[in-house]
């Protein structure tokens, strides 16, 4: 449905993107490629995350005892409406806050806008959905930068604080931890479908539904379960940040691909082609180091399909109270494997079909 800002007859938002969210995102291999050509210093004790292990955020232990979340996140339009554009960038750059167990306390909008192309007006609306969202997750907005571009993207710096001892990182998986996911996949391939006209009003509603979920509840939950490792699932997909996990924790994982949650006829639209171009990166990146196992191509692509403000997935050694925690704050969510000994990084996929 077009925004009242929007003049029948002018393009839609996601026209002007040449990718769909965090699936416009370089690919892995591409950047993995490019970090390897760059000589950092070592890091300071201050530095508790650092970018060695592709976590979230970063992490710095502050004099007052306590920790400061820094990252950044922003894309091109993922859907029409720019007031769900903006809350949908917003609710993506704070969940790397939430992701590493933290709470978020300021952020500053990133904007790019075609002045020539595009009302001011709808720019408005765009912030007005980012800034509604972070004061709702108690995070103030206190300014931000702009450039003209022929091509919007918008999104935010998210700016967070937690207790270095409370820090959650993707680089602390053990052998035997439970694997919990809190949102269904899928949001990426119902981009690519909104952006080539196929995707129902019902299924877009319900992406923008979950995209505009906080993961506040879920960072909660593992927080009093004593959760082991956390990552947020974004553009690298389900396996391309489970990948990163076990990497960088030295260990292997069997992922069951029965029980992993799919939204209804996204199986339907990557077997029809509608899969985004970020999604078929993160499939060449991950495919070495998977054991597919029975999956067909398109639902392989599910796995790996790049997703914008996706849940969290979380390692717990006591799956039960993880459960128990997701339970008692209605955050839905869905068992989906375990973390093995095994060549770090190595995905060994079972069950099926996906979805």
């Amino acid at each position: 449905m077009w925004h009242p800002l929007v003049v029948p007859g002018e393009r839609r938002l996601t026209s002007f993107s040449h990718g769909a969210g965090c699936g416009c995102k370089l690919g892995p291999s591409e950047l993995v490629s490019l970090l390897s050509t760059l000589h950092l210093p070592a890091p300071t004790d201050e530095v508790l995350v650092a970018a060695d292990t592709g976590d979230d955020a970063a992490v710095v232990r502050l004099p007052g005892g306590e920790a400061l979340i820094a990252t950044l996140d922003y894309f091109t339009p993922i859907v029409d409406d720019p007031y769900d554009w903006g809350r949908i960038a917003a609710t993506n750059a704070l969940s790397d806050v939430y992701a590493m167990g933290g709470r978020p306390l300021l952020a500053l909008n990133v904007v790019n806008w075609p002045v020539e192309d595009l009302p001011l007006e709808l720019l408005g609306r765009v912030l007005q959905g980012g800034i509604d969202v972070a004061t709702a997750a108690g995070a103030a907005v206190l300014g931000g930068h702009s450039i003209t571009d022929p091509e919007p993207k918008y999104g935010m710096v998210a700016i967070g604080l937690v207790h270095p001892d409370r820090v959650v990182r993707n680089s602390t998986a053990r052998v035997g931890a439970r694997l919990f996911l809190t949102k269904p996949l899928g949001l990426g391939i119902v981009s690519t479908a909104l952006k080539r006209g196929v995707a129902t009003d019902d299924l877009v509603a319900r992406a923008v539904e979950l995209m505009t979920t906080l993961n506040d509840l879920a960072a909660e939950a593992m927080l009093e379960a004593g959760a082991v490792a956390a990552t947020d699932v974004t553009g690298f997909g389900l396996l391309g940040h489970l990948h990163r996990m076990l990497a960088a924790s030295g260990v292997a994982a069997r992922l069951d691909a029965s029980a992993v949650p799919v939204l209804d006829g996204v199986v339907e639209l990557a077997r029809g082609g509608v899969v985004p171009g970020g999604s078929g990166r993160n499939h060449a990146f991950v495919s070495p180091h998977v054991d597919w196992g029975g999956l067909s191509e398109s639902e392989q692509l599910v796995l790996a399909d790049a997703q914008t403000s996706g849940g969290l997935l979380v390692a717990a050694s006591d799956g039960a109270r993880l459960a128990a925690s997701f339970e008692a704050r209605r955050v839905p969510f869905a068992e989906v494997g375990t973390v093995m000994q095994g060549p770090a990084g190595r995905i060994e996929v079972v069950g099926g079909p996906v979805g």
